[in-house]
């Protein structure tokens, strides 16, 4: 956003609020409890290796081994951001043999990772 436009922005115009269109919106705040565990969930995305490793993940099941090699990361690496990743419910994971493979949680973390990138690939 260009300076002037920041300026623009922080100037309402008005020299009174609206009641009735303050108390809509406070209304339909979600309570603070659900807005901190929203910001929470947000920043698990704000590391690119965990994001790398949702979006080899949205390709197909892999194990550590196999992440570590398509993404040039360390086992200890990959693990690590695995148990972040399935602690906050992104990420599940099914045993075969001696084997662990990792998947995203649901449909939900790939709507949100398609979501995000289209936002971001849109022209301003």
């Amino acid at each position: 956003m260009k300076e002037n436009e920041k300026d623009l922005a922080m100037q309402c115009g008005c020299e009174h609020e609206h009641p009735e269109t303050v108390r809509e919106v406070r209304e339909a705040m979600p309570d603070e409890n659900v807005t901190a565990d929203l910001s929470d969930f947000f920043k698990v995305f704000g590391d690119s290796s965990r994001m790398r490793i949702l979006f080899a993940l949205d390709r197909r099941e892999l194990c550590v081994c196999d992440l570590s090699a398509a993404l040039s990361m360390t086992k200890s690496a990959v693990s690590h951001q695995l148990r972040f990743l399935r602690t906050n419910h992104l990420v599940a994971s099914r045993r075969s043999g001696k084997n662990i493979f990792y998947r995203l949680a649901d449909d939900h973390v790939r709507d949100i990772i398609e979501i995000a990138v289209e936002h971001l690939s849109e022209e301003e």
